[in-house]
């Protein structure tokens, strides 16, 4: 099949066929290591495995079965996404699948037609075998296996495919300056935003690249000059209908305009669009935006002080460049071999320049995070199947022998991916009881009602219970203080007094920002938020007229991360400092001893005198308290006390076999009494879901 280098349709067809199947069936390893747990089904289905989802799946809810309607945030996914909820819907709706399995397949579906660029991109070349085990190693590594596995329902399912498709169509217009190659580019350019809007910083980056390039080493050709125009059109920031006018009109003239126009006319021309595209395409403060924000930490600086999200988000975080070099492509050694073949495929190819920015964005995750090393992905496949290339070409003679080399140094590199992937048993979001809570919530609630939750929840809560969330995925900024306060404050009274003045702020101002209206007085003039929220501890403030009703959400998962949780509540807004030091030790009991019991991280109890000893301190603790669930679940608890005297208090959750060491004030908060204990105050609050897992109440005020 390899040995006729210009490959037709038929042989394409087959290599893209093999490829698609490959990935598509690495990706249902998952599906075989959990298909047979009934934990993770809900109708009979897998559920997914990335919160995110939860955020496209009820717009596609929305548009199948007209649910989610009253949630202002779900039409936001259709705005911003319609390209990636619009074919959910038509998967859903004219295939079998039901939605639940539409989005559990989708990620797979469309990932793996990354092989197809890629394949496209060894044929551009002359070298479709590159491309072939290129498209095996690209479609599979690492990273981009974590980001488009089943179950993983994300917009980064079209990432990588479109990203790589547009690569190859800028490529192919310098390799061949064939009319309709721009034509095709485009069409990809005009489409991208509506599927992946996020990635168009990296768009503008190869453009850029293609430019001038076209301006160095193709600037005597009249074409390269049209189509930087059409190009530069394409990426406006205007309405996709004006594009598409002005497009069609100056390709279907563009033999007249060579014609009429000579070389520097056209070059000027060029140039004119180039200066409409930076006006038009807001490029510098988006690219300079991304840059911002995923390397931007602490808090605000800016009237009031709150946390940024940023901070505790761990794909944001900087990462070792071992873990840089495991996501590209599953290790140092690939890594080394697909940045030699890459500088030799420049030197052979020098059209491959303009894929630098997505070798630069894979280094540049070092600093930024786990999400950008999967653009390099493909690049780096590419380029080290390349090295192998040069390197049979160079000392083995027969073509059989070359491709079986290649094979075997391709299947190497698979190996630790491979690996990877059969070790990477990602849980999805909920269990089957978490989901059966939220649909009890749902049956109970309405549609045009509120459950407050950390924003880890959001989406699922809007997907399975049909409530609003006043924080999410996405919005996730100042108002995560509200959240944070309610679900940390030793008050009930001002958990359920901010909770019912947030929600109606919502509601009234149109659904803007809360911290923006509560904090400010009827002038719209800043006031002290620590007087408000003095308040509000008051059952004699004034509240505006119940509209809806209002739930909290406590779920057992957020045990592990109250502690980030309780960072954006625990500040002084006035000055962005932290009100107190927090203690909170989730754990687990390692072993006991003669009355002493060692936890798993190190901190030992001895239930004899009612001490901790913690980094060779001995503490003394106030309660130590045992809760237990019943069959009912109800929560039984008992409580031995020591000192009086003592901050510290030791709560041990028999039915978890979990150990939690807090201070006082921790422990008299929302979430510890609430959930853990299962103490809340009557007049304020009503329990209406109740399993281990989560426990659901409604306000009364």
């Amino acid at each position: 099949m390899f040995k006729n280098k210009e490959l037709g349709y038929k042989e394409l067809t087959i290599l893209v066929i093999v490829a698609y199947i490959f990935s598509f069936a690495i990706r249902l390893i998952w599906v075989f290591q959990f298909k047979d747990n009934p934990n993770f089904l809900w109708n009979d289905q897998l559920m997914i495995n990335t919160n995110d989802g939860y955020f496209f799946a009820s717009a596609v809810d929305y548009l199948l079965n007209g649910l989610h309607s009253d949630n202002p945030r779900v039409h936001i996914a259709i705005d911003s996404y319609p390209g990636m909820i619009y074919a959910s819907y038509f998967l859903a709706k004219f295939t079998p699948m039901s939605l639940e399995t539409a989005i559990l397949y989708a990620p797979s579906i469309i990932s793996s037609l990354v092989v197809i660029p890629i394949i496209l991109t060894g044929k551009l070349i002359k070298l479709p075998i590159v491309g072939f085990f290129a498209a095996l190693l690209g479609s599979i590594a690492w990273s981009y296996y974590n980001r488009t596995m089943t179950g993983y329902y994300d917009s980064d399912m079209f990432s990588v495919v479109l990203q790589f498709t547009t690569l190859y169509l800028f490529l192919l217009t310098l390799y061949t300056k064939d009319t309709k190659t721009i034509l095709f580019l485009a069409i990809s350019l005009l489409i991208y935003p509506l599927f992946y809007p996020q990635g168009l910083s990296l768009i503008y980056a190869i453009f850029l690249l293609w430019v001038i390039y076209q301006l160095i080493f193709q600037r005597s050709e009249p074409n390269s000059y049209l189509f930087i125009a059409i190009a530069s059109i394409a990426l406006w920031h205007v309405s996709i209908f004006i594009k598409i006018v002005i497009i069609s009109l100056l390709f279907l003239s563009i033999n007249k305009i060579e014609e009429r126009l000579d070389i520097k006319k056209l070059f000027y021309f060029a140039l004119g669009s180039i200066f409409l595209f930076f006006l038009f395409g807001n490029v510098f403060s988006l690219i300079l935006g991304k840059i911002m924000i995923y390397t931007n930490r602490g808090v605000t600086e800016e009237g009031l002080h709150f946390y940024q999200v940023i901070q505790t988000v761990r794909e944001a975080g900087s990462i070792s460049w071992e873990t840089v070099a495991n996501r590209i492509i599953g290790g140092f050694i690939p890594l080394t071999i697909s940045i030699i073949g890459y500088i030799l495929l420049v030197i052979k190819h020098k059209q491959f320049l303009i894929a630098l920015p997505l070798i630069g964005v894979g280094i540049f995750a070092h600093w930024a995070g786990l999400r950008f090393t999967v653009y390099a992905v493909p690049v780096a496949a590419f380029s080290a199947i390349y090295l192998f290339w040069i390197t049979s070409e160079q000392f083995i003679k027969t073509k059989v022998l070359q491709y079986s080399f290649i094979a075997i140094l391709t299947i190497a590199i698979l190996y630790p991916n491979i690996t990877h992937i059969i070790g990477y048993k990602v849980p999805t979001v909920l269990n089957k009881t978490e989901v059966m809570d939220l649909d009890k919530l749902k049956k109970i609630s309405n549609p045009k009602d509120y459950t407050l939750a950390w924003w880890d929840y959001g989406y699922p809560l809007w997907y399975y219970a049909d409530t609003s969330t006043l924080i999410d995925g996405a919005k996730h900024h100042n108002d995560n203080f509200i959240i944070s306060k309610i679900l940390q404050t030793p008050s009930p009274q001002l958990a359920a007094n901010l909770s019912r003045l947030a929600v109606e702020t919502y509601v009234d101002s149109n659904y803007s920002v809360i911290t923006n209206h509560i904090f400010k007085n009827s002038k719209g003039k800043l006031q002290d938020p620590n007087l408000l929220l003095s308040e509000l501890e008051s059952d004699t403030y004034k509240l505006p007229p119940k509209s809806r009703d209002i739930y909290l959400y406590l779920p057992y998962k957020m045990l592990n991360i109250f502690t980030t949780v309780s960072v954006f509540g625990n500040l002084d807004l006035t000055t962005g400092k932290k009100e107190r030091n927090m203690m909170f030790y989730p754990t687990s009991i390692a072993k006991s001893k003669n009355g002493v019991l060692t936890f798993s991280n190190g901190i030992s109890f001895n239930s004899k005198n009612g001490t901790v000893n913690i980094a060779n301190q001995t503490i003394p603790i106030r309660y130590f308290v045992a809760a237990e669930i019943t069959n009912k679940n109800e929560i039984k608890l008992q409580t031995q006390a020591y000192n009086q005297n003592a901050e510290l208090i030791l709560v041990y959750m028999k039915s978890y076999g979990r150990i939690i060491l807090m201070d006082r004030e921790t422990f008299n908060s929302t979430y510890i009494q609430m959930f853990v204990l299962g103490k809340y105050d009557k007049d304020l609050f009503e329990l209406v879901v109740a399993s281990p897992y989560s426990r659901i109440y409604r306000l009364k005020k």
